[in-house]
């Protein structure tokens, strides 16, 4: 498995230094339902406001239903079916838009959903899987193909699975792949006291 290892200021834990996004799936190597339940254990623990926990996932498995997972396939953009069609696992995440308790606008759902989404990421991670999210897919037709109720919000595609060798890939996708990850400096995007005054990195 191709190892992109996070290059970082300071030293983080090593599953969040080990875990990316990549696109290169075996088509081979199934995830078990045991597997899959432990991901989803994962984002069921993540933290909402309320407790509410307002993600739905809705998860399509290529060897158990193959009609969901073609519908999965269908829905996502054009550029991102042309790799997804090896991952062995799409899941659509879902934010509903009220609360549970009652009824009125969650307008925290899309963050929690994100930190759901994450938690199963990094489980991946641990259990030597992979999970790319990806926001180009068409929503309206996701709403439509596989029923969603009207207070929702499809928020993210998901590919999951075991990683393959770059050779999978179309020459284009081939650079992105192995190339180095990269993230703005920490005080471009983190800030103390005030707007725009970025943290301190010698501190």
């Amino acid at each position: 498995m191709q190892q992109k290892p996070a290059i970082t200021q300071v030293k983080i834990n090593d599953i969040i230094e080990a875990r990316w996004s990549p696109r290169a799936f075996d088509p081979n190597k199934q995830v078990s339902h045991d597997d899959l339940l432990a991901l989803l254990e994962a984002a069921h623990w993540a933290p909402s406001c309320f407790n509410d926990q307002p993600w739905r996932f809705l998860v399509c498995n290529k060897a158990t239903d193959e009609i969901g997972w073609q519908n999965a396939l269908a829905i996502l953009f054009e550029k991102n079916r042309r790799w997804a069609k090896n991952a062995p696992v799409l899941i659509l995440a879902v934010a509903m838009e009220n609360f549970n308790h009652n009824g009125q606008p969650n307008r925290w759902a899309s963050y929690d959903t994100g930190a759901a989404s994450v938690s199963l990421s990094l489980q991946a991670t641990a259990m030597g899987m992979s999970v790319h999210q990806m926001g180009g897919f068409d929503a309206d037709k996701a709403s439509e193909v596989f029923n969603l109720p009207s207070d929702c919000k499809p928020m993210s595609m998901m590919a999951l699975g075991y990683q393959a060798k770059v050779e999978v890939l179309d020459e284009d996708f081939k650079e992105a792949e192995l190339a180095a990850r990269s993230r703005a400096l920490l005080n471009e995007r983190f800030y103390m006291g005030q707007w725009g005054r970025g943290i301190e990195l010698n501190g």
